[in-house]
C-alpha cells in the first residue's frame, strides 16, 4: 500500500481497496463514483483482483464488503454512483458465455482468454447472470438506500457475434444513498425541457392552462427551448477509447453528471476502483477533490503520468 500521487487535490493510492479504505476517516468524502471489475469478464493480471470469484455469490459478497467500508467513509448525506455490467454463464472460454467478436486476438487483448469456462450452480449455459441487480439488492439488504437504476445507453456498443438475442447496448448506474435525505443537485444536471422523443413537443411545467393552450407550436417550442426539466433516467453516452493499457474505461460524459449531482464544489469524490483515473480527472475539472485507489501498480503509474501531463495541474 502506497501513495503514487498527491497533488492539486488528487490523491492516488496503490493497494487493495479494502486495506486503503480502512485507513480513511469516517465521513470524510461527499460521494463515491466507481465501476468495479465486472464478474467473470476480464483478467486484469494481478493477484487479489475482484471479478474472478468462482461464483456470483462470492463476487456479490466481496462487493458488499467493499461498499460497507465505502458507506463508513461517506458523509451522512453522501451517495454512491455504481456502474456495473452483466455477464453470461459459460461455456465459450469465459463466463460471458457469448463472445464479443474479433476472435482469439481480441480475446487476448481484452483479457478474455485467461477466464476459465464455468457454469455456476443454479445457472444454465447461456443464462444471463444478473450481476448488477444481485449486487444492488445485496447492498440494499446491507443498509444502503437503493434510489434509482439509471440506464447507460451506448450508441456504439461492442459488436457481438450472437444471433439468438439482441446486441447488448446498455449498462446500469445505480444511485445509492447512505441516508434517506442526501445531497443531490438536480439543477446541476437538468436537461432541455423540449421533448421530441415521441414526435411532439410537451410542456413539462405543471399548471399551464388558459392562454398557454392557445399558443402556437412555434411559440411553445421557443418557450420550452429556454427551460429545463429534471434529468431522465436513460443517459445516452458513447464509449470512449483510452490509449493506455487499461481496457475498460468509464466515459467522462457518464461520470460528470454523477459528480455534479452528488458532490458540491470543493467536496471530495472517491473511486475505490480507479482504473484509468477518469473519475478523478472529471472531479478535478469540476472543481472537486478526488481520492482514488488502484490495485495494479502498472495502472497507478499510467494514472500518475496522466495527471502530471494534464494542463490543469
Amino acid at each position: 500500500m502506497s501513495v503514487c500521487l498527491d497533488r492539486d487535490g488528487v490523491t492516488i493510492h496503490n493497494g487493495d481497496c479494502l486495506e486503503v479504505l480502512r485507513t480513511l476517516p469516517d465521513e470524510s468524502v461527499q460521494c463515491c463514483v466507481t465501476s468495479p471489475p465486472y464478474w467473470g469478464l476480464r483478467d486484469y493480471g494481478h493477484d487479489g483482483q475482484i471479478g474472478l470469484e468462482s461464483t456470483p455469490e462470492a463476487y456479490v459478497g466481496r462487493m458488499v464488503e467493499v461498499f460497507r467500508e465505502v458507506r463508513r467513509v461517506l458523509r451522512e448525506d453522501g451517495t454512491l454512483w455504481l456502474n456495473l455490467g452483466d455477464s453470461y454463464a459459460g461455456p465459450k472460454g469465459n463466463t460471458r458465455g457469448e463472445g464479443a467478436g474479433g476472435g482469439a486476438a481480441r480475446g487476448e487483448l481484452m483479457g478474455f482468454s485467461a477466464i476459465k469456462s464455468v457454469v455456476p450452480d443454479g445457472l444454465k449455459p447461456k443464462d444471463l447472470v444478473g450481476i448488477p441487480w444481485r449486487v444492488a439488492f445485496a447492498l440494499q439488504a446491507d443498509g444502503w438506500y437503493l434510489r434509482q437504476d439509471i440506464i447507460w445507453h451506448k450508441p456504439n456498443p461492442m459488436p457481438e457475434s450472437v444471433t439468438d438475442r439482441c446486441t447488448k447496448a446498455h449498462e446500469y448506474v445505480f444511485l445509492l444513498a447512505k441516508s434517506p435525505r442526501y445531497y443531490y443537485d438536480a439543477a446541476a444536471i437538468s436537461e432541455d425541457a423540449t421533448n421530441r422523443e415521441c414526435g411532439n413537443i410537451q410542456p413539462t411545467k405543471a399548471g399551464r392552462t388558459g392562454q398557454d393552450k392557445h399558443r402556437t407550436a412555434a411559440n411553445l417550442h421557443s418557450i420550452e427551448a429556454r427551460e429545463t426539466r429534471n434529468r431522465r433516467s436513460v443517459w445516452t453516452v458513447c464509449t470512449k477509447p483510452y490509449s493506455g493499457a487499461h481496457f475498460a474505461v468509464m466515459p467522462p460524459d457518464l461520470v460528470k453528471p454523477c459528480i455534479l449531482a452528488g458532490c458540491p464544489e470543493g467536496g471530495v469524490v472517491l473511486d475505490p476502483f480507479m482504473g484509468s483515473g477518469t473519475v478523478a480527472a472529471v472531479a478535478q475539472d469540476a472543481g472537486r477533490r478526488a481520492i482514488g485507489i488502484e490495485l495494479n501498480p502498472d495502472y497507478c503509474k499510467l494514472i500518475a503520468k496522466r495527471f502530471k501531463q494534464r494542463r490543469i495541474l
